[in-house]
């Protein structure tokens, strides 16, 4: 039997982290498996020994899948096996490409592909929390190269305690959920939803969370030592021309810095500057050159690094952006809402060059989303989507439907705004972002038209919910940084730090940060979150004057819906056999009908786009579920006749005899010669037998006594 190697992180609470590894998957360049009670990760890493020529980046693929029978159940669907991945297992690959990403050397471009499977769960581990270590250790025992190690952590806040990893149960009552990913001396990574919390409370989220990294972090350390410390593998994927590359940056620095210092606020204008500079410096070296001769891949590399520089040293010695704006200045914004006729909500948000319009859809229980993940089983009522056309940036490229980004972007947004829908809101509602152009977080648009669409929706949130992404540009020789509100998309491409923050007035709801600088101290990430914090409340002014508040009533196209408690052992007698009743009060009133099952109520919602068929449905319903009440007069329909009288239906599934003694105060030798099935006639209930429950009739009590001429 092959004997694993095997290294304990005590958390302190009495759980433990086992991270083993010399016992599965061995041809892989490194595996391990990470254990915490009956939750088991496999993580595999496999890198290439030479890149693809042309390559020019770090390929890198994460892939992070669950098994639906590490938790003992057959997936879902015809097929019965694992099929393409969830959105929750998508956004758990982003958390981890996200950490790994900047930790690869910068002239590494072999393809490198890392898998964390879910292969044991448990229903009180999260293995989300644990996909980073596991891919970092997998990493840290292989010998491709890496600055790591590094780990993920969640922490939340509950009861007002911070917790490091709490348990499934223990999030039910947790105010701040953030996922944090760092090395031992750098956060990498945030991300995390909260309940408007201060920014001071968000910085000691983080902290605690590094606090419990750097454990994690030793401890892959010391299992790399217990192996026997492998050599990173040689390699070398880059050609490079020192000469070449000191020509470019001598011929263009100063022409793409008086580029930069032009501060051009149209986007595709200086772009095109920019391009200008390297064309001229092209033509002036290559005049009589063939085209393929001319080293465009190496000339184009040189000049992106120069181009980079100019910028940021112009904004770190003149103190003003390429757009002409300063640090912590807002471009600037329009709104509009009730702008499409159709959805039940829309609205129009342009901040400078970035474009979201956003429209809203209220639905009924049967719109619900149905989630089937392998450890989560539950209904969605509130779906956000977020759409990246290619046109948004100018792009001439088919649009191939939603990626990996648009579902973060998206999950993001969803989480700034689900938590102000108040709890007895009605409506599934879908909220749906169409970037139309992008200069900068397209995101944080959506989150201020969904705000905007939500509230013309006539949604009564709790507050609205504005959003910022912040840069940072960074010298660690000088130690000058400048940190920047409402970053360009060339900011954050150029940039040392992506921070995205969304909140109310009262505090945060969401973040995500992208951190991509080594060495980047609490002081500067709470001057980013404070400057956040102005930014995103000038921009909330902006939504508030264009909607102060949400509207007092839905649209008129708008589906009304409306919710009464009936009995439990009455859900039958609504729906009826093979729910033919159900089907048949939908269909004479027009409406939608849901019954939800609560204790020992059903909730049933009727849902309509006028109030008519909504009432027509309600008195069905009430008629259905009433009880026969003594001394009640109700207009029935006879049912049958039958020589001793009549059976007349008072209510839906509820008839009661009418003896052909209480038909009239006279005499009546045949029941049919006064009653005719079909008729309606009123009744009044004036015995209800104790024993069996049977209704007993009388119309005559309802008729004028000198009708009785036998006297």
């Amino acid at each position: 039997m092959i004997k694993s190697i095997e290294k304990v992180i005590d958390l302190g609470d009495g759980r433990s982290i086992v991270i083993e590894t010399g016992k599965l998957a061995k041809q892989a360049d490194g595996s391990v498996i990470v254990r915490m009670g009956n939750t088991y990760l496999l993580a595999t890493v496999v890198s290439a020994q030479e890149a693809k020529p042309g390559t020019d980046f770090m390929p890198l693929s994460v892939e992070y899948r669950e098994k639906f029978s590490a938790i003992g159940r057959f997936p879902g669907g015809f097929q019965k096996r694992e099929s393409r991945p969830s959105d929750y297992e998508i956004l758990v690959s982003r958390l981890v490409d996200r950490a790994l990403r900047p930790l690869f050397p910068e002239d590494y471009h072999a393809d490198t592909f890392v898998n964390v499977s879910l292969i044991s769960a448990d229903k009180e581990s999260t293995p989300d929390a644990l996909a980073g270590l596991a891919a970092s250790a997998a990493l840290a025992v292989s010998d491709i190269p890496f600055k790591g190690p590094i780990s993920e952590v969640r922490v939340a806040r509950i009861d007002g305690q911070l917790v490091v990893n709490p348990t499934v149960s223990q999030m039910q009552k947790a105010d701040l959920d953030i996922i944090v990913g760092a090395s031992y001396d750098n956060i990498m990574m945030v991300e995390g939803e909260m309940d408007e919390v201060s920014e001071a409370e968000l910085l000691e989220a983080m902290k605690v969370a590094h606090d419990a990294i750097k454990i994690q972090c030793k401890a892959q350390m010391e299992l790399v030592e217990m192996l026997g410390k492998k050599p990173a593998r040689e390699y070398n994927h880059e050609e490079n021309d020192e000469e070449l590359r000191e020509k470019v940056w001598k011929e263009t620095y100063d022409k793409a810095y008086a580029v930069a210092k032009k501060a051009n606020p149209n986007k595709l204008e200086r772009l095109n500057d920019f391009s200008q500079v390297v064309k001229d410096f092209i033509e002036a070296n290559y005049v009589d050159e063939e085209e393929s001769e001319i080293p465009m891949d190496l000339i184009k590399k040189y000049y992106h690094d120069v181009e980079k520089e100019a910028v940021r040293r112009f904004m770190l010695d003149e103190n003003v952006r390429i757009d002409g704006r300063k640090m912590d200045e807002i471009r600037p914004i329009w709104c509009e809402v009730d702008c499409l006729p159709g959805p039940h909500g829309a609205s129009i948000f342009t901040r400078g060059e970035t474009q979201s319009l956003t429209t809203v859809t209220l639905g009924t229980k049967m719109d619900e989303k149905i989630v089937d993940d392998v450890l989560n089983r539950s209904i969605d009522r509130f779906l956000l989507h977020y759409n990246f056309p290619p046109f948004s940036t100018g792009e001439a490229r088919p649009y191939r439907g939603v990626g990996r980004r648009e579902i973060g972007h998206g999950n993001l947004a969803m989480r700034a705004l689900k938590g102000m829908i108040p709890a007895d809101n009605p409506y599934v509602i879908r909220v749906m972002s169409d970037i139309l152009e992008s200069n900068g977080s397209s995101s944080m648009a959506t989150v201020c038209a969904g705000t905007l669409a939500l509230m013309d929706a006539g949604i009564k949130i709790k507050a609205p919910v504005s959003g910022i992404a912040m840069g940072l540009i960074t010298d660690t020789k000088s130690e000058k940084y400048v940190v920047l509100s409402d970053i360009l998309g060339d900011e954050d491409h150029l940039g040392d730090m992506d921070f995205k923050v969304t909140g109310t007035t009262k505090g945060i709801t969401a973040t995500q940060m992208d951190i991509k600088v080594a060495g980047l101290s609490y002081e500067i990430l709470e001057k980013a979150l404070e400057q956040a914090k102005a930014g995103r409340l000038h921009i909330l002014e902006k939504l508030v004057e264009t909607m102060p508040e949400p509207r007092a009533d839905y649209k008129p196209h708008a589906p009304r819906i409306v919710s009464i408690k009936i009995p439990k052992e009455m859900i039958g007698a609504v729906i009826g056999p093979g729910g033919k009743i159900i089907q048949e009060i939908q269909a004479s009133t027009g409406t939608i009908l849901t019954i939800t099952e609560e204790g020992m109520f059903g909730q049933v919602d009727i849902a309509a786009d006028n109030k008519e068929a909504i009432d027509k449905a309600l008195d069905r319903i009430n008629a259905i579920v009433a009880i026969p009440e003594m001394g009640k007069v109700y207009k029935g329909k006879v049912k049958s006749i039958v020589p001793f009288g009549a059976f007349v239906e008072i209510l839906p599934g509820k008839d009661g005899l009418l003896h052909i003694s209480e038909i009239d105060w006279k005499r009546i030798e045949k029941t049919e010669d006064v009653l005719k099935e079909g008729e309606e006639i009123e009744v009044k209930l004036i015995e209800i037998d104790s024993r069996s429950g049977k209704l007993k009739l009388s119309r005559k009590v309802l008729l004028p006594r000198d009708n009785d001429k036998s006297k």
